[in-house]
Formats: structure tokens, sequence, C-alpha cells
């Protein structure tokens, strides 16, 4: 297994299981604001240390956060 996660699940674990962090909307909502700006310096940061393709794959996975944890709120 790479360190980085190539995929969503792996990322889940990554971020849930081995930092502790909870994937909730609220924070997936702050971290997505964040990537999507690209004139920031933290995202400059990460795509200088992790590439713009795995910028792309964040992006999406904190999207896929957004959707699932919007259905389960109005529900």
């Amino acid at each position: 297994m790479s360190v980085i996660p190539q995929n969503f699940e792996d990322w889940k674990v990554c971020i849930e299981k081995k930092c502790g962090i909870p994937l909730t909307l609220e924070f997936a909502k702050k971290r997505l604001a964040v990537y999507e700006d690209e004139t920031l310096a933290e995202t400059r940061r990460f795509i200088k240390l992790y590439g713009h393709e795995h910028l792309q794959h964040i992006r999406e996975w904190f999207r896929q956060i957004v959707r699932e944890e919007g259905i389960k709120i109005r529900f």
C-alpha cells in the first residue's frame, strides 16, 4: 500500500482511523474551500508536496463526503 492513498476508501481510512479526524460535512466543506483556491499558500504547498493530480483526487473525495453527508442530513 502506498503512503499516499490512491482511492477514496484508503483515504477515508487514513483520515478517520489513522489521523482520528471525523469526515463531517462541515470539515469537508472547509477543506474543500481551501483546496479549491489555488491562490492560498496552503493549497500551493499541497501541490508542491503531492502534485496537482493528487489535489484533484482530494477535491473529488471531499466532494464525495459533502454529497454523502448532505444526503444523510436531509433524511
